[in-house]
């Protein structure tokens, strides 16, 4: 085949190796082989695995293969077509979840990852998708299903390029927990053990324990004001708004981009340097920190509770203290609803939340440390927007050849 030249190759007659798992669940276990399960594969990634299976019974658990670096991940069955790639090794597959490595020579495993992300790939999976409650496709389906294929080496070089893009959309991700991390070490240690710069040993004892003599028993709504302006963004229907959803923090912390006319109720508009709480089953923490946005076309779910500092300096201590685990623990037991998946929180119920305030001093001295990590936090999933972007433009254009290698 020349370098130019295409072709449909039906998948399963370029697989060196298909595997999944059937049969009885094993005992999970604390630590040991990672499970990677179906709810943890998603927009091309897989989560932190947090369910595990013992290390003796990981060859008994994988009987028809074991995955390897470079292995495709593909969801086959409620949620039918997400995609990853292996990048460790001894991992254990759970059901609705199967491993494709294609043939050397003939499929790379990497452009296979992108071809079935895209939008070609993903309208063939569907359009051999069979069931009725509970979707999916067979592996006698699955392996019917066509791949166009440029020569191996142009296959490499498309997969290359993809992943460049697709690794530093990764260690942005990275850097961002790595961050969270420090930026929640140094509240804990500041303001729950009382570690801070300069820390005198006077105390006076409160309805807290004791505490350090300067602090000040308060409120939440000592420090942070709810924002409740709303809007409709149907009146502006060709108007592009950045929309902050529930399930668009899930994916990737960003905004989606959608016109006025597709929103169908009533948003909170979002203010710059405001965190937004998710008012829905609070032991599900989603806190998202906003920086500098344009106000005008920023928009949230009502899900959300919007708040803002009363003063600019409160800003980082808000956010770490929302993100409390010991918070998000005494906010899952007095949420109300009908039932467990849909319980929610109050607004009054976090305004009228006691606390201890520090002085005015130590708050401006951890704002400036933090807001930093902040900052850049957001700036790091701005670029993956854009990265995004740039990938999602490139994506079908390379998968239809319109881009030459």
């Amino acid at each position: 085949m020349s370098s130019n030249e295409w072709k449909k190759i039906k998948l399963g007659d370029s697989l060196e190796a298909l595997i999944d798992y059937r049969g009885k669940t094993p005992k999970k276990t604390l630590s040991g082989i990672p499970l990677v399960t179906a709810k943890i594969v998603k927009n091309g990634f897989i989560d932190e695995p947090n369910e595990f299976i013992a290390i003796e019974d990981y060859k008994g658990w994988m009987t028809r293969g074991i995955p390897q670096v470079g292995d495709v991940v593909l969801t086959v069955e409620a949620p039918l077509g997400e995609v990853a790639q292996i990048k460790n090794i001894n991992i254990a597959l759970a059901q609705r979840i199967i491993t494709l490595r294609g043939k050397k020579r003939l499929l790379d495993s990497g452009y296979l990852k992108y071809f079935l992300q895209s939008s070609i790939g993903q309208q063939r999976l569907k359009e051999r998708e069979t069931g009725t409650t509970v979707t999916g496709i067979k592996q006698s389906e699955l392996k019917l299903l066509e791949i166009d294929c440029p020569n191996y080496e142009t296959q490499q070089q498309i997969a290359s390029i993809l992943l460049t893009l697709d690794d530093k959309i990764e260690n942005n991700l990275a850097t961002n927990q790595t961050l969270d991390e420090i930026a929640r070490t140094l509240f804990k240690e500041w303001f729950v053990n009382f570690n801070y710069p300069n820390a005198d040993g006077q105390r006076k004892h409160s309805e807290f324990g004791e505490m350090p003599e300067s602090w000040q028993v308060g409120t939440f709504s000592t420090i942070a004001n709810q924002v409740k302006t709303s809007i409709n963004p149907s009146q502006f229907p060709k108007k592009e708004f950045h929309h902050y959803s529930l399930p668009a923090f899930d994916i990737d912390e960003l905004p989606c981009l959608d016109l006025g006319e597709t929103i169908l109720s009533n948003k909170t508009i979002v203010k710059k340097y405001s965190i937004l709480f998710s008012k829905l089953n609070p032991r599900i923490p989603r806190i998202w920190a906003i920086g500098e946005i344009d106000e005008s076309i920023s928009i949230c779910s009502t899900e959300f509770i919007g708040f803002i500092p009363k003063k600019l300096h409160y800003y980082s201590f808000i956010n770490y203290f929302l993100k409390q685990s010991e918070l998000i623990t005494k906010l899952t037991g007095i949420a109300t609803g009908t039932s467990n998946s849909h319980q929610r929180i109050k607004p009054s119920d976090l305004l009228e939340l006691r606390l201890s305030l520090p002085n005015e001093a130590l708050i401006k001295q951890f704002d400036k440390i933090v807001k930093q990590i902040l900052e850049k936090r957001f700036q790091n999933i701005q670029e993956n927007q854009t990265l995004k972007c740039i990938r999602d433009i490139l994506l079908p254009k390379l998968m239809k050849g319109e881009i030459k290698i």
